[in-house]
């Protein structure tokens, strides 16, 4: 079986200029930054978002990409017509790793400061919130009257002085301790921790009395404290700051685009029902939050990997590709029906299904329904590979669009392709392009044409869909 190479980025060459030396230094004096710029995201349909792993930012649940900071972001790509690619950064390193060129935006709950104004150009703020103490109540504090925890509690940041506090390094939170000191005219044991670590594992550490108090964002704090009911955040550190985006300071075209986003967004009902659900109503983002389903937490894509992981290796596929691919399709639910038919976790018709020695009540057994739709989706891979010259990064995306649409479709779309003096062995942005306008009679009453109209925005969205959620977890699982 051959090694399949998965199909995540298009790479576009540009030719070498033959102009005279004078005037290549002229040109590339006014080159367009690469990143942050709006004219390159546009031009590259994609705009590239560096986020943390947490709860409130960005993880993924039963397979679905979901967080405060994503959702957002989703939308804003959404507004411009571009996909959204997602990078995993550490909090404390993500704004040089933005001005390195690693993304066009930082989104993960930053902080407004005026250090930070130096760095980089903030949005307008789409949360006002205060940093908060986090610190353990007694052990026996549900015997106490509210008086007696109250006098147990650091109340006053006052008496923060002299008191061991661990914050992440190169954090909103470290700067605020700093300028604490400074005007309680008092020394406080401030210490680092991994810049990587998030508020849930914060509070845990106090919770286990690992560190006696740290400090969150008093909306990221809401969020995790059903989890931590000994861990007391009422004690604000700080008058209210803005979180917003982080942007290259050269980004100001992008800056106004989102900023008058912002404005219109933000009085209507989408924009806050987002910000309610993870931080008002946040019952049911709390159990997503600590479901054996959330990645983040180490858990599962679904309750059927291990099945998956069979099948994905006896194709030589990575288990999480054919993951995106059920997903897709049924969004792990063995129990899916179609309008068409399609039954079951790889929405596989009946038909085909007894071509493999499986009937129709068959297809409602999770296994048997991947080991139908594995079986039939490596009979195209197969062919494809043999098209295509052994090409398995484009095999993979002939695949899956001939899994949608059937191999008809796509070998037309093909056709069409060389006949418009496109690529007919390239998928995206060439014979993608075809099956696009193979639901106009132009095309698909052309003669090359065998088998009639395809609504081609399916199988388009379908392949781009796919490799999408198989981004999202390749942030998660290598």
């Amino acid at each position: 079986m051959r090694k399949i190479i998965p199909f995540l980025l298009l790479i576009y060459a540009c030719s070498t200029s033959s102009a005279p030396p004078e005037q290549q230094e002229e040109e590339v004096a006014v080159t367009i930054p690469a990143f942050g710029n709006l004219d390159s995201i546009i031009a590259r349909g994609k705009i590239i978002a560096l986020t943390d792993n947490t709860a409130t930012s960005y993880f993924i649940y039963k397979g679905q990409p979901m967080g405060y900071e994503y959702e957002l972001l989703s939308l804003f790509a959404q507004e411009l017509g571009v996909a959204l690619e997602i990078k995993i950064m550490a909090v404390d390193n993500i704004l040089d790793s933005l001005n390195a060129g690693a993304g066009d935006i930082a989104a993960a709950n930053l902080t407004v400061t005026q250090e930070r104004k130096e760095q980089v150009r903030f949005t307008l703020p789409h949360i006002k919130t205060r940093q908060m103490l986090l610190q353990r109540k007694p052990p026996n504090w549900r015997k106490m009257t509210y008086e007696q925890l109250e006098k147990s509690l650091v109340r006053d940041v006052l008496d923060l002085a002299s008191k061991d506090v661990y914050v992440p390094l190169n954090t909103s939170f470290h700067q605020r301790l700093v300028n604490l000191e400074s005007e309680l005219g008092d020394s406080i044991s401030i210490h680092s921790l991994d810049g990587n670590i998030d508020a849930d594992s914060v509070m845990a550490l106090i919770a286990s009395d690992s560190i006696p108090f740290s400090v969150a964002d008093e909306n990221v704090a809401r969020f995790y404290r059903a989890f931590h009911p000994n861990i007391d955040t009422k004690t604000p550190i700080s008058f209210s700051q803005q979180i917003a985006w982080a942007l290259p300071l050269h980004a100001e075209n992008l800056n106004d685009t989102i900023n008058a986003w912002m404005s219109n967004k933000s009085s209507k009902s989408e924009y806050a029902y987002i910000y309610n659900k993870y931080f008002k109503w946040a019952k049911q983002s709390n159990y997503k939050a600590k479901s054996d389903f959330n990645l983040q937490e180490g858990g599962h894509i679904s309750e059927y990997d291990d099945v998956i992981q069979k099948y994905a290796e006896k194709m030589n596929w990575p288990w999480p590709l054919l993951a995106s691919v059920i997903y897709q399709e049924s969004h792990f639910d063995p129990e899916a029906v179609s309008w068409t038919g399609a039954k079951g976790l790889m929405q596989v018709m009946p038909e085909t299904a007894q071509k493999y020695g499986v009937d129709s009540v068959g297809l409602a057994d999770p296994e048997q329904n991947i080991h139908v739709g594995t079986s039939y989706l490596n009979w195209l891979y197969s062919y494809w590979i043999s098209e295509l010259s052994n090409d398995s990064i484009q095999a993979v995306a002939f695949s899956l669009a001939s899994y949608n649409a059937g191999l008809g479709h796509v070998k037309d779309a093909r056709r069409l392709a060389q006949k418009y003096q496109l690529n007919p062995n390239v998928w995206h942005g060439n014979v993608e392009q075809m099956i696009l306008q193979k639901s106009h009679p132009k095309y698909y009453t052309d003669e090359v044409v065998k088998h009639g109209y395809c609504r081609g925005t399916e199988p388009s969205a379908y392949v781009r869909n796919i490799y999408s959620i198989y981004d999202h977890y390749r942030n998660f699982i290598d």
